[in-house]
């Protein structure tokens, strides 16, 4: 077990988690043998088909029976496995600074989750990187395998701090194309945009392989609104503050809400990709417990 001691780290948790392995819903392409299904043929005991005998094919793989019923050589093929290449990209924009009182801010919520993924991920032998995303790329981490790595992939994450607009859209875009193969990518954010934008690069990032989750981190606050009183409301990304009774805007702000989530729901029905919402006001265990027992059922579809 690799050591962990970082305070946005529960040990125990990581211990129940490491339970259950971490799957790729797609297959993946790796440089050496792991537990990943792999687009290619291998010999893992999983058989995949036969084919007709080459000169050059391992003579070893040829089956007789196969032989005795058709007089023809055909070859037996298995499934290869592969190890997988992690990248978690992390909303560090101004409004991942955002807590209520009594619960973490979002930042440290992704923190949580980051560092739990970026763990099970090194602990079963794959590569995992991270990159820091605001109005720009602030800090990319390439995926890479080896304890010392996931040290400085747990630094990254500990020293981000958020501030300015988000261009989180844009940045998973250049993601698409600057991770050449296919990956598991880890998108954890409030995704204060228009969906409309989260559907164009979740698009990208599906038609380049990749497979793609993604954390909805909201706070209690925000899906309650339960505020008694006149309130000044600060955009934390540099926009323009406003002064209001929230009994005057409840119902129009609860219908918003509503039509926002129920969209970026459809968004990711619509791309195939991994989404769950979360509170911070329950444990990051859960949500993660959830991430890993949905992908053992899906796990390495071609």
């Amino acid at each position: 077990m690799l050591p962990v001691t970082r305070s946005f780290l529960d040990p125990q948790i990581l211990s129940r988690l490491s339970a259950i392995p971490l799957h790729a819903r797609f297959a993946m392409q790796g440089n050496i043998s792991g537990r990943h299904a792999s687009p290619h043929r291998g010999s893992s005991v999983e058989f995949a088909e036969y084919r007709k005998y080459v000169p050059g094919d391992d003579l070893r793989r040829l089956d007789w029976r196969a032989f005795g019923r058709t007089d023809r050589y055909y070859v037996k093929e298995f499934e290869a496995d592969t190890n997988l290449r992690c990248c978690v990209v992390v909303d560090t924009s101004g409004s991942m600074g955002f807590s209520s009182k009594g619960y973490p801010s979002k930042i440290q919520y992704a923190r949580s989750i980051a560092g739990s993924t970026a763990y099970l991920a090194s602990q079963q032998g794959d590569a995992v990187g991270v990159s820091l995303a605001a109005g720009s790329l602030v800090q990319s981490i390439p995926p890479r395998r080896s304890p010392a790595h996931l040290k400085v992939v747990l630094d990254t994450l500990e020293q981000a701090k958020t501030a300015g607009e988000t261009e989180l859209p844009r940045i998973l875009h250049e993601v698409a194309e600057t991770v050449r193969q296919r990956a598991l990518v880890v998108v954890i954010s409030d995704f204060f945009a228009d969906p409309i934008e989260w559907k164009s690069c979740f698009e990208h990032l599906r038609f380049r392989k990749h497979d793609v989750a993604a954390f909805h981190l909201l706070d209690p606050q925000e899906i309650g609104f339960e505020f008694q009183r006149p309130v000044r409301f600060l955009d934390m990304e540099g926009g323009n503050a406003l002064f209001v009774d929230p009994i005057e805007i409840s119902d129009r702000y609860q219908l918003a809400l509503r039509e926002f989530l129920d969209r970026m729901k459809q968004v990711t029905i619509e791309t195939g990709v991994d989404y769950h919402r979360v509170i911070t006001s329950e444990s990051y265990e859960q949500p993660l417990m959830r991430f890993l027992i949905g992908r053992t059922r899906t796990r390495g579809v071609r």
